[in-house]
């Protein structure tokens, strides 16, 4: 029976280490320095490796939301906020007007996602851009068209014949 395991490569480095530890061609202490991890830490994974095999190294947290994500009544009453009074602002304006007027902290980068989740703001890049008539090329490289627009005599031959008697 086989079953696919996501990892990141993080954990396949990990895994890396810890089957190095098993096979006895590296030290504890050695594999606790090339992962940044204390000796006790990597203690830890070989105990998860032993117990669960290569499920004991893959994160737990996987899938899951965050434990410092905001409350949705929060986040809602974030964005009430914003389309009442700030639905033309960009969200570092917004998120600035929270803080002074309403004592609501919510970084730029959350609201900017939650008003793009709900279709508050779009961003530049998909902004619909302007699309303009293509003009025609001209019949020869360094051809001119001149409009000559003056109402002045001078520029050309506007001077009125006068026929003398």
């Amino acid at each position: 029976m086989s079953c696919l395991i996501v990892m990141s490569q993080k954990e396949l480095h990990r895994l890396e280490h810890i089957r190095q530890v098993r096979q006895g061609s590296l030290r504890v202490t050695r594999a606790a320095e090339l992962l940044g991890l204390s000796r006790s830490q990597v203690h830890r994974l070989l105990q998860a490796y032993d117990l669960n095999g290569i499920d004991g190294l893959v994160s737990k947290k996987r899938g899951r939301p965050s434990n410092r994500r905001h409350s949705e009544k929060f986040r809602n009453a974030a964005l009430d906020l914003v389309r009442e009074h700030y639905v033309d602002f960009g969200p570092t304006l917004a998120a600035e007007k929270l803080v002074e007027r309403h004592r609501i902290s919510v970084s730029k980068e959350t609201l900017r996602q939650w008003m793009m989740e709900a279709g508050i703001w779009v961003s530049r890049r998909e902004r619909k851009k302007r699309v303009f008539q293509p003009r025609g090329r001209r019949d020869c490289f360094g051809e001119l068209v001149q409009i000559d627009g003056s109402h002045h005599w001078w520029l050309s031959n506007r001077i009125p014949s006068v026929k003398r008697a």
